[in-house]
Formats: structure tokens, sequence, C-alpha cells
């Protein structure tokens, strides 16, 4: 066994692990493409359509999630041969680690730790938005020291003539952390029954919101459809450098709402707790995205065109648009079924996490006494699952929303271009696999999502580059300093080395 950082784990591994799991296998391919819908459907609809839409794409924020949308769409493909050649719980991770290296594996899994982990949070803190409105509308209101966090709740403050609060907390986002991490804690049957419930109200209300929202369109409001470019003007009353609008600013768009897509990925992380994993996997895997790509894009057209992009609400954007042409009843069952709809996004985010932090531990890359160990009843990874409601809930408490965002957003679009590139890697080193799914033209499809993945990266924000750079060393020095002695791999190499120094010793 190598002693180098691009060991790969075989194939055979993955096999053993298959047969040894004590995960549950209960969910069905229709239960798994629930699964991604729920965690797709979501932050993206209710919340991010707001960001994007007022600050950068206006009208064409239709066309960001096009462009996303083929960006996911070239990944989902390399995604869907992996899941089936390799379905285990790990996901992007597992697949580099079978194919191109051990520190190529770890860096992708430290991404979809910030992937999943600011998703999580980001989704919390709409989900907090969201219930603040939902009690509004029954005339209970919270104070917005309490449910903000300290740079939003002053500005908050500041808009209505009110002074800044010495101290802020968003209780709201702290408290549904909690309830979800309980649910996960008592196990995957429990979470997928949860999310199918809320999966048939949310796509119910997305329907409503097009049918309905199609009868007060203003086409005048989709023009211009892409507005004027604009510079974007830092603190300092100088020029960033960055635009929004334009063509650049549908661009911005794209990577902003991108991290609404990662419902698909989340998928490849329950196969460990699917039924027939090599034929479901990949069918929920394109079949969820296929679905909330189409959902999406017609919900972007209708709120752009029912009220002017600038006036669109950005915490709540769905909710302002049918209050803003007076259709208020509508605003309850909107601002309901978001409330219920991002909780399934934060139970989908949050179980993908502690999977990809169970198949990191198994591999010794992480510690297995905090990750692996499984519950005695309920078979679940408790410690880690806890662990994840303790960061995120203190997170979402006290920051605010479009920072996380897009931190998630980086940590999906390298994933993604690095699965482009294991899944072509696989297919030359490896062609004998079995490949119940295998990805059509694979080298054009593969090199379409790494180029189209690393472009969107370029038009993230500056100081989102600066923060990912920065977690990315830290996962550098984490492996390096802990995982690579203790990985399962160098274990088996330095007991290869001891075995062969004995027989000389013999002799």
């Amino acid at each position: 066994m190598s002693n180098s950082v691009w060991r790969v784990k075989p194939v055979s591994a993955f096999e053993a692990e298959m047969k040894k799991s004590e995960l549950k296998r209960v969910l069905t391919k229709w239960g798994l493409t629930s699964l991604g819908i729920g965690a797709i459907i979501g932050g993206g609809i209710f919340t991010l359509t707001g960001i994007a839409a007022h600050d950068y794409a206006g009208p064409a924020l239709a066309l960001s999630f096009v462009i996303a949308g083929v960006g996911c769409l070239f990944a989902s493909l390399c995604y869907a041969e992996f899941a089936s050649v390799l379905p285990v719980e790990g996901s992007a991770y597992a697949y580099a680690y079978g194919t191109v290296g051990e520190l190529f594996a770890w860096f992708i899994g430290w991404n979809l730790i910030l992937e999943y982990m600011m998703g999580a949070t980001t989704v919390a803190v709409a989900w907090s938005g969201y219930f603040v409105k939902l009690l509004h509308l029954f005339g209970i209101d919270f104070p917005i020291w309490l449910c903000n966090d300290f740079v939003t709740a002053t500005e908050k403050c500041e808009a209505l003539g009110l002074a800044a609060p010495s101290f802020a907390f968003n209780l709201p986002a702290f408290i549904i952390t909690w309830i979800v991490t309980a649910i996960l804690v008592k196990g995957i049957k429990e979470a997928a029954s949860t999310n199918n419930i809320i999966v048939v109200v949310k796509i119910a209300v997305v329907l409503f919101v097009i049918l309905v929202g199609a009868f007060f369109i203003n086409t005048q409001n989709w023009t211009p459809f892409i507005p004027e470019q604009v510079p974007v003007i830092g603190e300092n009353g100088e020029a960033t450098g960055a635009f929004k609008f334009g063509f650049g600013g549908v661009l911005t768009a794209a990577t902003i709402v991108f991290f609404a897509y990662i419902g698909f990925d989340a998928v490849s992380t329950q196969a460990g707790e699917a039924i027939n994993p090599k034929k479901d996997v990949p069918f929920a895997i394109v079949a969820s995205l296929i679905i909330c790509t189409i959902l999406y894009i017609l919900v972007s057209l209708v709120l752009t065109g029912m009220v002017k992009y600038d006036q669109l609400d950005k915490a709540a954007p769905v909710a302002s648009a049918f209050s803003g042409i007076g259709i208020n009843w509508a605003v309850f069952i909107i601002t309901i079924a978001a409330t219920a709809g991002l909780t399934s996004v934060m139970l989908v985010m949050m179980l993908g996490q502690t999977r990809i932090f169970l198949g990191m531990a198994k591999d010794g890359l992480l510690p297995r006494g905090m990750f692996a160990t499984l519950h005695t009843k309920f078979k679940t990874p408790y410690k880690s699952t806890i662990l994840v409601g303790l960061i995120i809930s203190i997170v979402a408490s006290v920051t605010p929303i479009d920072k996380v965002s897009e931190m998630c957003s980086m940590g999906t679009l390298l994933a993604f271009a690095m699965v482009c590139v294991a899944v072509m890697i696989l297919r030359y080193k490896k062609p004998e696999l079995e490949r119940p799914y295998r990805t059509p033209a694979v080298y054009l499809v593969g090199t379409l999502g790494v180029a189209f993945n690393i472009f969107l990266m370029c038009f993230v924000r500056p100081d989102t580059w600066i923060a990912f750079m920065i977690w990315g060393v830290l996962g550098i020095l984490v492996y390096f300093i802990y995982s690579k002695n203790r990985s399962n791999l160098q274990r088996e190499h330095d007991n290869a080395n001891t075995g062969s120094l004995d027989d000389i010793a013999k002799k």
C-alpha cells in the first residue's frame, strides 16, 4: 500500500464496507427523489430569488437559473455514474477516494463540509425570516434583536429610525436547528417520512404560485429583461471592480442561486440507506434536478413579472410578490408552506453532512469515536448529528444570510468540478468496472462540467474568495497534521512494512 497522498482506496474496500454497514436500507427510488426535491426546493425559490433578482439579475433571474441548471446537469450525470459504481455514503468524497487519491478526496470532503454546513445555516436564517413573518400575520411580533444577527438587526433598526441594539441573536434559527437535529438523531425512516409530507405541501404551493401568479404578470416588469450594468461601490466609496446587473450580474446571480441545487448531491449521500442504490440513486439524482429546475425557472419568471425586481423583499420574495399586488390571503398559504418547506431543506442538508462525516471517519480521516459511532437503538451517527446541530445553530444565530449562502456556493461549485474530473479518470483507469448507469459522452460532459463550474466561480465576490481560500488552507493543514497519518490506508502501509521487517528478522 502506497505512502503517497495520491493513494487510492480500492473499490473492493467500498464493497466490503457496504456489506458490513449497519445503516437501515429503507429508501425507495421515489423516497430518494423526494429527498432530492426536499433539499432543492426551498432556499432557492423562497429566499435567494429575492437577493439574486433585487441585487444582481433583475428579471433575467430566470436566465441565471437556466445557467446554474445546465452546470448542474453536467455534474449530475457524472454523479449518477459514480453512484451506480460506488453506492456508499460519502458522495463526491468517496468517489474521489476511489479514483484520484486521498488528498484530492480529503479536499472534496472538506469543501462538502462547507457546502452542507453553510447551506443548512443559510436555510435556518431564511426559515427564521419566514417564521417571523408568519407570526406577524397572526398579530405576533418578534423583537428585531431576537430574530436577526447583530449586523442585520442594526440595519433594520436604522431603516426604521430606531436605536441600534446592543445585542442581537436569531432565536428562531437557533430553535429550528435543534428541532431538526432531534428528528435526525431519531432515525432515517422518521426523517424521510417527515420530508415526504413537507415535499407534497411544497410542490403544491409552488404550483399554486406559478398558476395563480401567472394571471397577475405585468410584462412591463420584465423590461429591461437584463438591467443595465452598474459598478459595485465599496464601503470606502470606490468601485470594487465587481458589477451588478448586465450579463455579469446574471452570472453572479447564478453563483448565488447555485447553492439551491445541491439537493441532488444530497441524494448521493443517502446511498448507504437506499434499498437498491445502484439503480435508484442515479434515477433520483437526475429526476430531482430536472423537476426542480423547471419549477425554478417558472417561479422566477412569475415573481419578476408580478412585481418590479427592485421591489422584491430579499428575505421573503414570494410572499412579498403576492402582498405587493394585494393578494394578501395567498400570503398566509405561501408563508406557511415556505416555513415548512425550508424545514425539509435543513433536514436533508444536515442529513447529508453527517453521512459525509461518517464516510470520512470510516476511512480514518476523522475521529471515528465522534463521527462514525452509531446509536445503539436508532442506528444513526448521533454524536456527529448533535455536533453539526450545535455549530449550525450558533452560526445561524449570529451571521447574515448573504455571507453564508455564497460560501456554500463556493464549496458546491468546486465539489461538482472535482466530481466531473474524477468520473473521467475512473472511466480511463477502470474501464472494466460494472456501471449500471453510464454518463453519456463522458469526456465531453465531464469537460463541460469542469469548465462550467470553474467559470461560475470566477464571478463570486472577492471577499468570498478570500474566506474560501482561508478555509482551503485550513483543510490542507488538518490533513497533514492529523488525517494523513491516521487514515486506514496509512495504517495498512505501516503494517505491511512492519510485517516485512519481522520476516527479515525471523530469517
